[in-house]
């Protein structure tokens, strides 16, 4: 490795460990699974407690920076204590949590949201009790409203880029990113529905039938020994190390690669994939005063600035788009429909179609495309 590129990995690794890694595309190790390490001393009487489940970087107290705490000054504003906080380093595992324990707030992504309102482990949401909610963007609010029940508040959302290492690739091709041994994909099942969209064939990328989702696995299946990625740090040592030729980032972190001087590129496409996340409310939660506090609380712009400018994401809501965010709303379009309108975001597949029911019967539910993903990585 030449003298630049360990600098680049010294650099960035530092900023990542620093926290500003910590998005939810890029879980990186947490806090462990405790109650709040030192909750506020001098908070008010309590007249509740909250028990959440998270994401690293979505609900901080000031263990990794003092910079990032929004979490002890809900403590000393509401009254409410947080007995528990609970961190999730990847998708798979924040699923598996749900159900060690009662929670009474938790976030979700677009596959465990529907597993969660389908399976009636989160319950509807009174959003006349969430000051702030009619600012976050539609979009976002549509996602998680089933029959006319909302179900999610919008929190934060990112999507994907490629880039490519543009000292070595002159010629850089999408195809390649999913079939050339030096290329980092994301280790998720909806990493198909980016292989479908590069395949051609499917218009709905999540709404894929037997046929698609098999063109799209075995576009993926041509190359055995490419990189599969959960931690962002593992994209920066590939670029440094000269390891990696092409990789599916978020913006944010092609930032991060550019800041530390490595010569990625962006590989332009016409449409790209992204999520979002929300938090939702547990099906168990009898009083829920706490936690409508907890929800208003990280609805208002201030707690989504936080969250934004901290995780390296964008906020649900435009009003947080000032000072810290300004950088991460900028990066990711926010307000901008030219490039909202180019990211179709995440459903659990097959989206809005019941898999199994008339039109949608040749097309596999999630489970089918977790099979196929375990059969491309293992």
């Amino acid at each position: 490795m030449n003298r630049r590129r360990t600098f680049a990995v010294a650099l960035a690794v530092t900023a990542l460990a620093a926290g500003m890694g910590a998005a939810r595309s890029t879980p990186t190790p947490g806090p462990s699974a405790t109650p709040t390490p030192s909750p506020s001393p001098s908070a008010t009487q309590s007249d509740g407690t909250l028990q959440i489940l998270t994401y690293r970087g979505y609900a901080e107290y000031g263990g990794v920076s003092p910079r990032a705490n929004w979490v002890v000054p809900f403590e000393k504003e509401t009254g409410c204590r947080i007995a528990r906080l609970d961190i999730a380093h990847s998708p798979e595992d924040l699923a598996a949590k749900v159900d060690d324990r009662p929670y009474d707030v938790m976030t979700a992504g677009p596959v465990l949201a529907a597993d969660l309102i389908e399976g009636k482990k989160a319950q509807p949401i009174d959003t006349a009790k969430v000051s702030g909610y009619d600012d976050l963007d539609e979009r976002f609010r549509d996602m998680t409203t089933v029959d006319g029940k909302v179900y999610g508040v919008p929190y934060l959302w990112a999507y994907h880029e490629y880039v490519y290492d543009s000292d070595k690739v002159k010629a850089p091709r999408l195809e390649q990113v999913f079939t050339s041994e030096r290329s980092a994909l994301r280790d998720n099942p909806l990493t198909i529905a980016d292989a479908a969209q590069a395949e051609g064939s499917a218009e709905e990328p999540y709404e894929l039938g037997a046929g698609d989702l098999g063109r799209a696995a075995d576009l993926l299946g041509r190359q055995k020994e490419r990189t599969y990625w959960r931690d962002a740090i593992d994209l920066v040592k590939g670029f440094a190390t000269g390891s990696l030729d092409y990789a599916q980032v978020t913006p944010y972190h092609r930032l991060l690669l550019q800041k530390a001087g490595l010569p990625v590129k962006t590989l332009e496409t016409r449409e790209t994939t992204g999520w979002a996340d929300s938090w939702m409310l547990g099906a168990h939660v009898a009083d829920t005063t706490c936690a409508y506090r907890w929800l208003t609380w990280v609805a208002s712009p201030d707690r989504q600035r936080d969250a934004a400018a901290w995780a390296g994401m964008a906020p649900a809501g435009d009003k947080a788009c000032k000072g810290r965010a300004r950088q991460m709303c900028e990066l990711y379009g926010v307000g901008d429909d030219k490039v909202l309108d180019r990211v179709v975001f995440a459903v659990r597949p097959p989206g809005d179609c019941q898999a199994g029911e008339g039109k949608c019967a040749d097309l596999p539910d999630y489970t089918a495309w977790a099979e196929r993903w375990r059969e491309l990585v293992e």
